[in-house]
Formats: structure tokens, sequence, C-alpha cells
């Protein structure tokens, strides 16, 4: 498990929203974040809605162009802002597949579902016959637990659950080696959420696959990962073990997310003291200077205005980005 398949480094995403020239404004909704991703693991990606996990998880791809950083895939650079080099994608699209958050609004209503499985078999040329493209949308199908009479039906037709299954066998008709898996449980009921995690933990160890797995739910991420990186605004602020993250965390933000995840056991509920943020999340067109949580850090000083924290690694496999570790440790 530690053969790195797919390696980010320093990546930008910067989105355009208005004026000319040295006047130009941009929404920096990815900015300088690094991380890699081992064979067969889990990576979790968390944070509040609208700190740019998602934009993170589609650039990885390039379904966004990047504005700048490097993107590597078992060491072959596929985007390198610096060299200018930006290969063809469509041999990587084999590779490289992602489920997205709305499982209706990603699906196309004018397909059946035996369609909308079979197209990237179709322009893969995965398939030597149509029996045998039959052959593999109904296998499908079975993988994610559907059967072949779902197959002519179309997407209304289904229940939310039922629908990010069929995303699911849409993103495997490729035998895709990594995932990109964007919230793709947070539109579900409850009920069916268990039923989607187990799915992917038993799809991962059947087929060997890879997850950056993306979600504002904690707990559900410390369930399914083996690492998790915590995004604010854009910035990666720590990153670090499963356990590690959840029982030795550094970072305040990390700790606000974490007291915030709900004990089943009320006398513990009621020890552990919940820690509230104050304010609300800055804009990610004016960002604060220096550290970008300081707004709502209660550790914040005139070091954090002035200065950006040091991305480092604090202990072996432990990174973070925070003035002060003396004070939180």
């Amino acid at each position: 498990m530690n053969e790195k398949l797919i390696q980010i480094e320093h990546l930008k995403q910067y989105f355009p929203v208005g004026g000319i020239g040295k006047n130009k404004k941009y929404v920096k909704a990815v900015d300088d974040v690094s991380f890699y991703i081992n064979k067969g693991e889990t990576l979790g990606l968390v944070g509040e809605s609208g700190c740019g996990k998602t934009t993170t998880g589609r650039t990885l791809l390039r379904l966004y162009e990047p504005t700048a950083g490097r993107i590597l895939y078992k060491d072959e650079v596929i985007f390198d802002s610096e060299t200018k080099t930006a290969v063809n994608m469509l041999p990587y699209r084999k590779k490289m597949q992602i489920v997205f958050q709305d499982p209706y609004a990603s699906l196309d209503p004018r397909m059946t579902v035996g369609d909308i499985v079979g197209e990237a078999i179709d322009i893969h040329k995965l398939a030597s016959s149509k029996q045998d493209r039959q052959d593999q949308i109904i296998s499908l199908l079975q993988k994610v637990g559907l059967n072949s009479e779902h197959a002519n039906r179309y997407a209304h037709e289904f229940s939310g659950g039922q629908r990010q299954r069929v995303g699911i066998a849409r993103a495997l008709a490729v035998n895709p080696e990594f995932i990109v898996c964007d919230e793709p449980i947070s539109a579900l009921d409850v009920s069916i959420q268990a039923q989607v995690v187990n799915m992917f933990e038993d799809l991962q160890a059947e087929l060997g696959l890879t997850y950056l797995f993306i979600a504002h739910d904690i707990s559900v991420v410390k369930h399914i990962s083996n690492r998790i990186g915590v995004m604010y605004l854009g910035k990666l602020v720590e990153l670090a073990d499963s356990y590690e993250l959840t029982f030795h965390n550094m970072h305040p933000y990390t700790r606000s997310l974490i007291s915030a995840i709900p004990v089943a056991d009320p006398k513990t509920a009621r020890e552990n003291q919940r820690i509230a943020l104050k304010g609300d999340v800055p804009s990610p067109l004016n960002p604060p200077s220096g550290c970008r949580f300081r707004t709502r850090c209660p550790y914040a000083s005139e070091l954090c205005a002035q200065k950006e924290p040091e991305w480092k690694e604090v202990t072996p496999g432990h990174f973070t980005a925070c003035h002060h570790l003396d004070k939180l440790n």
C-alpha cells in the first residue's frame, strides 16, 4: 500500500468572477493543496460546504483545468503548469472515474439505465459484440445490487439510493483503478447511507480500488478512510491517519469538527465539550491575510494575520499548518 497511485503538488484552482486587468477578481476555490493517495487506500477529504473539497476532486481528474500545480498518476505527469504539460486525458478516463454527489442531476433522463452504464463501454470500445456489451451491463448492475430488469428503465423510475447505485455502476464500467467519490451519500436517506458505504468497501476489497472520499460528515469519513485530510477555505489544514486525526488532532478547526460528532452514550456526550466556532466562513473572493482560519480561531494572534502558517510534518505521517501548535498540545 506504499505505492503512490496519484499525487498532487501545489494544486490551485481559481475561477474568474469579473473585473479587468489588474482589477480582475478570482474565487480561490483550491489554493496550494498537496497530497498523495497510495494504491488500494481511501483518503477522506472533509470540511464545511464551500471549502473546495469537490473542486479539488474535479480538478484532480481535470474535469476543471487546473490554474497551477502538478498532477501525477503512477509517477506520470498528466498536468504541470510550469512546463505547460497537459496530456490527453482520454486514456486516463479508463483509469480514473467519479461518482457525483447528486444522483438526480447526474443521470441523463432521456437514456435507459442500460445505455447510461453502457456509454463508457461504447466510448472505450470495451465490448466485442452486442451480446458482450449487454452481459457487461447486467454484470455491473448486479455488482451494485440491481438486476437485469433495471437495464431497460429510466432514471426517474428509481429511488435516490438506486440512482446512486446506477452512478456507481457507470463509474465501474471502464474497470478503473481510482474513483473520486464526491459526497456520494449526502443526498441519500440515512437508512440507505450505510448500505452504500458498505458497498464501496466491498467493491474496494473485490476490485482493489483506490478512493478519494469527499464528505462533510466526518463520522462517515472516519469509518471508511485510511487517512483523512481537513480543508478550510481552499487550504488543507491537517492530514493524518484516520485514528490519529480522530484522537490526536492538532489543528483548532479539526478539533471543532471532531467535537461535533454525535456520541450515542448520554454520559460521554455530556462530558465531551462541544467546540463551537464563532462567526461565518469568510468569502473565498476575499480571504483573510495570513492564516485563513484566524477570524474564527480562539488562539489567533498578530502573527496569524501577518504570516501564512507553514504546512509541515509534525509527527511521521501527520501534517498540519498552524502557528500555535504549542498552545494546542
